[in-house]
């Protein structure tokens, strides 16, 4: 791929951008991955070339996100979509209960598969408030004897982000990171269970990373299909039948990228930067635009926001649009506008949105 290709200003929600130099790099490994003659999504997921990208991968990952030593990590399949099924199937016993968090429409379809499975409860739920905000660690109720406690780190279609995590003591807790892994250093030993869809920060869709703590797998439960099993997974290293190999690919591409990039600390300060130039354009807008989440809500990775005439904002959206800003609209369910700023999208697109913010405006007041 040439340097000069012009690359849109992608803001798509996911599957999302990637860091150019991943894309350039499987472009060059391609058709010939490590001179063996074959692309690598030709190779045999026995083979010793591919064994060597499978299990770097994952000690990128634990490296990158320091995992401690009693946890697996998993390549699995299905999305977190499947994870919201598998965890109750696994963890929720009859003479249980499992405990949701409610932040949004993830979190409200996860709850829908656990009530499959057994009792469950709401620990909170900022439901009705339309789910401007968190709730406080305060407001979070669970009991000890709970399965789990189950939150969604980060909301895309409501645009709001955990800022601190609960302590939950015995209870195990549950969390779907796929908007926001690795976009900033995480205490992994608080959880019991961490699991994301790739396709936002990670690489392409089609690779779901499930990092489960050891003595969890110990205690799941047996009687259920075995590719549901995680314990199927982690006896065979994710290769117990054929995984994602191009993918898994790219989630290690993606990991050397942000090593390259100094690892999490650094990311987080560039998301914090890419984010502040954009809430400053609303902020500064004098209700031109407004944010749909709360303040000290505000997530780093989905800005979600409205322009305050309706008319307008379809006139925003279609001049965006036109001007190579692309995946602008917010989720179908709620509408309105959303920027979601990953780890691979460059300040540089964020900045010229701002603008682009800031000279509509001007346009249009």
């Amino acid at each position: 791929m040439s340097t000069t290709t012009k690359r849109a200003y992608n803001f798509n929600a996911g599957p999302s951008a990637l860091p150019l130099e991943v894309l350039e790099k499987a472009q060059q490994e391609l058709v010939n991955f490590n001179n063996t003659g074959m692309a690598l999504m030709e190779m045999s997921h026995r083979s010793k070339d591919y064994e060597a990208v499978h299990n770097d991968a994952i000690a990128r990952l634990k490296a990158l996100f320091a995992i401690p030593d009693n946890y697996e990590v998993l390549f699995l399949q299905g999305g977190a979509s499947l994870q919201f099924t598998m965890i109750p199937m696994n963890f929720l016993t009859q003479d249980k209960t499992a405990s949701y968090v409610l932040t949004g429409s993830w979190s409200e379809k996860a709850l829908k598969e656990a009530k499959l499975f057994g009792q469950t409860a709401q620990a909170a739920s900022t439901k009705e408030n339309n789910y401007r905000n968190i709730p406080s660690l305060e407001e979070i109720q669970f009991n000890e004897t709970d399965a789990y406690v189950h939150i969604t780190s980060n909301n895309t279609i409501y645009g709001t982000q955990w800022k601190n995590f609960p302590t939950t003591g015995e209870v195990p807790l549950v969390a779907d990171m796929s908007s926001d892994i690795l976009s900033k250093p995480v205490d992994v030993s608080k959880f019991g269970i961490i699991y994301a869809g790739a396709q936002k920060n990670l690489g392409p869709s089609g690779v779901t990373v499930v990092i489960i703590r050891k003595d969890l797998l110990a205690s799941a439960n047996t009687n259920i299909p075995t590719m549901l099993k995680y314990t199927t997974h982690s006896e065979s290293n994710s290769l117990y039948n054929t995984p994602p190999t191009f993918g898994i690919y790219m989630l290690g591409e993606v990991l050397k990228w942000v090593e390259g990039k100094g690892g999490l600390e650094a990311i987080e300060k560039q998301n914090e930067e890419k984010a502040k130039v954009i809430y400053d354009a609303i902020d500064n807008s004098n209700g031109f635009y407004y944010g749909h989440a709360t303040k000290e809500s505000r997530s780093l990775m989905n800005i979600t926001f409205r322009v305050a005439d309706e008319e307008l904002e379809k006139q925003f959206l279609a001049e965006a649009k036109a001007a190579g800003f692309v995946g602008l609209n917010g989720h179908r369910s709620v509408g309105g506008c959303r920027a979601s700023t990953y780890n691979a999208v460059p300040f540089e697109a964020c900045l010229a949105l701002a603008n682009f913010m800031v000279d509509f405006q001007k346009k249009n007041q």
